[in-house]
């Protein structure tokens, strides 16, 4: 018959290995051979999973959406662990919704039979926005919680406030009568360390006191940051948003955003930032608010037992944590639709901006900088920016393309090389010594002495008549009468090209440290740093324009819209346009990042020069490699994420991707009515595949459904124990109707509610550029293979993964055939009658048995005939 020819002749030459634990997500933590070759240390395997046969594993199975097949449904009594998932394993999108859209109805019908039902129905309606509130609630308190007590602990390096300890600098002299406009930070409540320990304010020994005192404090806080990661909470390292993208969609970490990771998160974020690493609490943020969202998910039974809606919610609060982070409600929304989600419906939209905007009016309650905005960095500029400056804009943008290429670049060689040597197996050490280097270099240049955002607020601020800052020392005209808010452009002093030296050397050590600084074990975020980059080259080439403007007042292109005594240029326009095409460049980001940045200026009149740089930066910095930041570390770390941005273009099949392979053994498959329950039993401990084919029998090899390794597992164990009769003989039927067995049989095990009877499928002719997209868009985990009904193999999302990876690295595609154009596949069958194998229209150069063709495969391409 066709099929055993089938099963002889090559389609089931190959094993199902594709679902063995050999081959499941967690696999993809520790490698994958020469297609992802991610070693990690013993101290960055923070997130392996080590797979072994005897471990049960929950797959999911695809299936049609129109299905009317409902798992639980089926089961008389729903056993305990059915539909639900092991550690680092993929959700199945699909059963997840179907089981959503079941308890809906449920709850609809019942809802009229009492008043209790009744409200229980509301309690459901309203579940989601009462999580979200709570989410909100959670993010904007912790997140003014994190601001004070960095700002607090940032100026501890420096000094301490005698008359309320609870002070930081700027605070401690609000209240002082003995401070002047010029000096406004020095005030007698404030002592640095060097008057407190050797009594001196001024002279070379006061320097050298505060600079030892300064390097300890920040060895301190870097020291019991990193400590603190290592012992309590390990998955409180880095940034978060490359897990988090992972963990949205559908990959389980468990343990990612539990209470324990939230509270050393938030502490040891403000040991961090304080520690004056070249590190952000931006990103972090991000992965405090998704705890937040996680914990609070579990109080409501409708996301703590739904794995796809629980992801609606940390959608939306990834959105309450951008909003607190930099104060755009409007831009966390969009950076959740644009950045992380990867299953975005209108109500997350809604509760995604509610969610962000309980978030920033929290933290505008708490006011943490005192001056009732959102972020310390806010500006407003009063001066328009004309036509001619689209060219230094469009410089900004390249500029920071160029700087996001290298830096992924080399970030990712860094962290590679961490994860492969001995250095990387003493995160403490490296922090330590990271930690060292950035504050002996960092001290002496004031400008890298200071908070970073600290930095960029001095860099976005505008020079007004109050401004005391050297990047405000320009020379006077003596012939002002007044003072007004629009002074006109001045030539530079002393004290602004002084600053521009010392921004040029802050500029390269942010530039190398930030490099270093980003994936150690501790808090730390991308964006500010990046930010203070873009700003500090921006306010540079502002400054520049700005005094070209000034001495060439007549050339024409001032000549229009430059008069001599005229506000024409504002540099710190510059800056902000230079920090937005900066972190466009090491993020990809668009449409959130210059909304983020629009939030943060109130200006809708910038939205074009932002506009302009940003798509700069992304076209220079895709020049180099589409990836930004956060995908080349999710594909660093071997995440399974099937990025929805990246284009499959090849002409590859199913049938090139799905496992079994040549060499493997045979397909495993369970028949519908004809195995026992010790065969079954035998064939999960001989195995280690999470799940198997059901087939109507030997003989006709069609497909009747998919069963779970765990479902078959907890199904049998539960039927020894609950149901009489059932042994090991007994025979195992997962049909409709119990085949009629002799009458000294023992009990048959019905197993049909445990079979999902429509798993997705796709023939064997499939083109692979529809399967990604099918994957992408549904959620799959796998797919079954046929070819008219027969099932041929698997596709599972890892397969996937590696197949992408191979083809981005070892692929040489092969000439089509003569044929190709004219008929795609060649006969069916041969001279002989029988069935032919497939022919592999790609060849993969690391496969050894792929690249040599064997004399059947020979004869096939000559004896093929039009």
């Amino acid at each position: 018959m066709e099929s055993e020819q089938l099963f002889h002749r090559g389609y089931y030459r190959n094993s199902y290995n594709s679902i063995t634990s050999a081959s499941s997500d967690e696999e993809l933590l520790d490698g994958a051979g020469v297609i992802m070759d991610f070693q990690t240390s013993e101290d960055d395997n923070l997130l392996d999973g080590d797979a072994s046969i005897g471990t049960h594993y929950t797959m999911t199975n695809g299936g049609n959406i129109n299905s009317s097949t409902h798992l639980l449904d089926l089961l008389d009594e729903p056993i305990p662990g059915v539909g639900t998932y092991d550690d680092f394993h993929t959700i199945d999108w699909v059963r997840e919704k179907c089981k959503d859209r079941e308890r809906h109805r449920r709850i609809n019908s019942k809802k009229k039979e009492s008043a209790w039902e009744m409200t229980k129905s509301l309690y459901d309606a309203w579940s989601g926005w009462l999580v979200v509130t709570l989410t909100g609630l959670a993010s904007g308190a912790l997140a003014g919680l994190i601001d004070i007590a960095a700002d607090w602990m940032t100026d501890l390096k420096e000094g301490i406030c005698l008359s309320a300890l609870w002070f930081n600098h700027e605070q401690c002299c609000w209240g002082s009568n003995e401070t002047t406009f010029e000096e406004r930070d020095k005030c007698p409540q404030w002592k640095t360390w060097a008057e407190l320990i050797i009594g001196q304010a001024e002279g070379p020994g006061s320097y050298i006191m505060n600079y030892i005192m300064y390097i300890f404090w920040a060895l301190s806080f870097a020291f019991l940051a990193v400590s603190l990661v290592k012992i309590f909470a390990p998955y409180a390292c880095g940034s978060g948003i490359p897990e988090i993208k992972t963990i949205l969609s559908g990959f389980i970490i468990r343990g990612y955003l539990g209470k324990w990771t939230l509270m050393i998160k938030t502490i040891t974020l403000v040991l961090a930032v304080a520690s004056g690493l070249s590190l952000g609490k931006e990103g972090p943020l991000v992965h405090v608010a998704c705890c937040c969202g996680n914990i609070f998910s579990y109080l409501f039974p409708k996301y703590s037992t739904n794995e796809a809606k629980k992801r609606e919610v940390l959608s939306a609060a990834s959105a309450a944590g951008v909003s607190v982070a930099f104060g755009a409600p409007i831009g966390g929304v969009l950076f959740s639709l644009e950045e992380v989600s990867y299953y975005f419906p209108l109500k997350t939209l809604w509760r995604s901006f509610f969610a962000a905007l309980v978030a920033a009016f929290v933290l505008r309650s708490i006011n943490p900088f005192g001056n009732s905005r959102l972020v310390l960095f806010y500006v407003e500029y009063h001066t328009p920016w004309y036509l001619f400056e689209l060219l230094p804009f469009i410089l900004l943008g390249v500029f920071g393309g160029l700087w996001g290429a290298f830096f992924i670049r080399a970030n990712i060689a860094w962290c590679r090389r961490r994860k492969s040597t001995k250095f990387g197996k003493y995160p403490v050490l490296e922090v330590i010594i990271v930690a060292a280097i950035t504050a002996v270099i960092a001290f002496p240049n004031p400008y890298t002495r200071l908070n970073t955002s600290e930095l960029i607020k001095e860099l976005f601020t505008d020079c007004g008549p109050l401004e005391s800052s050297s990047l405000c020392d320009y020379r006077n005209d003596m012939n002002a009468s007044k003072i007004v808010d629009d002074i006109p452009d001045r030539p530079a002093g002393t004290g602004v090209y002084s600053a521009i030296w010392q921004l040029c050397l802050a500029l390269i050590f942010k530039i190398i440290m930030t490099v270093f600084t980003f994936g150690i074990k501790v808090p730390s975020g991308l964006f500010i740093p990046s930010m203070a980059i873009g700003a500090i080259a921006g306010r540079i080439v502002g400054i520049a324009v700005e005094q070209l403007a000034y001495y060439h007042h007549d050339w024409f292109i001032f000549k229009e819209w430059c008069e001599v005594g005229a506000d024409c240029i504002t540099p710190g326009l510059y800056a902000m346009v230079g920090a937005a095409a900066c972190l466009g460049g090491v993020t990809r980001m668009t449409v959130s990042l210059v909304v983020i940045v629009f939030e943060l200026t109130g200006g809708l009149e910038y939205i074009v020069p932002l506009m302009a740089a940003v798509m700069t930066s992304k076209w220079v910095g895709d020049a180099f490699g589409r990836e930004g930041i956060y995908e080349a570390h999710i594909r660093l770390n071997g995440y399974p994420f099937l990025d929805a941005k990246e284009e499959f273009t090849h002409t590859t099949l199913a049938a090139d991707v799905m496992r079994p392979r040549r060499s493997d053994p045979p397909l495993a498959v369970l028949t519908q009515d004809n195995m026992t329950v010790e065969d079954i039993e035998n064939l999960i401990n001989e195995t280690s595949y999470n799940g198997f084919p059901v087939i109507m029998s030997k003989e006709s090899q069609r497909l009747v459904g998919f069963a779970l390794r765990r479902d078959l597992t907890i199904a049998i164990e539960s039927a020894r124990k609950k149901q009489e009769g059932i042994v090991g003989s007994s025979r195992v039927c997962f049909a409709q109707h119990t085949p009629s067995l002799p009458a000294e049989s023992p009990r048959p095990l019905k197993l049909r509610s445990i079979l999902d009877m429509s798993p997705f499928t796709v023939t064997d002719h499939t083109p692979m550029e529809i399967v990604v997209d099918i994957f992408r868009k549904l959620g799959l985990r796998q797919c079954l293979v046929t070819h008219n009904g027969i099932v041929l193999g698997i596709i599972t999302k890892k397969n996937i993964l590696e197949h992408l990876e191979q083809l981005k690295q070892h692929v040489e595609p092969l000439a089509p055939p003569w044929h190709y154009n004219k008929k795609r596949y060649p006969p069916s069958y041969g001279p002989d009658g029988k069935p032919r194998p497939r022919l592999h229209n790609v060849q993969l150069k690391p496969i050894a048995e792929e690249r040599e063709e064997t004399e059947e495969e020979v004869h096939l391409l000559n004896s093929t005939t039009l």
